[in-house]
């Protein structure tokens, strides 16, 4: 069976390296892990999840498919679906917020010194998970932002580094602010008016708040803007 991914799974394995052992966390169906080797682009993998449903749903794929072989699902909680032994270059986290993400990594974070990358796909609160990448020693190599069912998406590859980000390249993303793509600014433009809508229902008494979402406005503005 060929496995036809999502737009976002699909830029999600772009990242993953060539050849990797590859630990995707929250696999649901296993459909990443399943689509790569299928392509012939990883060595093995792990499906995780820690959901019962969508772990059997990840299983009866496995069991399913001729690469069954080479792929291992498991019933785990983040990163706790691996062990040094298994030797993971690549671990994939899709589909979830960006606070979450981050937690995940602080509990397993011991686990990732022999990891080469991390390919990490928020759903939201995307500056909450480059600040932990950024006081952990991992340092942003790529980002992309996609829109796929009137949702936006960031993607946020990682790997061994320090680098600083200034507070715009948190919010924003590094890479993105550079690249500044049309789905980028939408996405942004979008947020504003959320912004602007929450500030038209702000009673001006109300200084203090009204000055944090014009704050947040501002910075927006800023970046659409600047046409670079």
């Amino acid at each position: 069976m060929e496995i036809q991914l999502s737009k976002r799974l699909s830029e999600v394995g772009r990242f993953v390296p060539k050849g990797a052992i590859l630990l995707d966390v929250g696999s649901d169906h296993a459909y990443l892990p399943l689509a790569l080797l299928e392509q012939g682009h990883i060595e093995r993998a792990i499906a995780g999840e820690v959901v019962e449903g969508p772990y059997q749903s990840a299983v009866k794929n496995v069991a399913s498919s001729p690469l069954s072989d080479k792929i291992e699902v498991r019933l785990a909680n983040g990163l706790a679906a691996f062990e040094p032994s298994d030797q993971v270059s690549a671990i994939t986290i899709c589909g979830m917020g960006g606070r979450l993400i981050a937690e995940i990594l602080e509990v397993g974070k011991d686990k990732l010194t022999t990891v080469e990358r991390l390919i990490l796909q928020p759903n939201n609160r995307e500056d909450d998970l480059r600040c932990w990448l950024q006081d952990n020693g991992f340092g942003i190599v790529s980002e992309t932002i996609l829109a796929e069912n009137n949702k936006y998406y960031e993607i946020i590859v990682a790997e061994q580094g320090h680098v600083r980000l200034s507070s715009h390249e948190l919010r924003f993303g590094p890479y993105l602010l550079k690249d500044k793509s049309a789905v980028f600014r939408t996405k942004w433009q979008r947020e504003w008016d959320k912004l602007a809508f929450a500030l038209s229902s702000v009673p001006e008494g109300k200084s203090a708040e009204r000055e944090v979402l014009m704050t947040k406005m501002e910075a927006i503005k800023e970046v659409i803007s600047d046409v670079s």
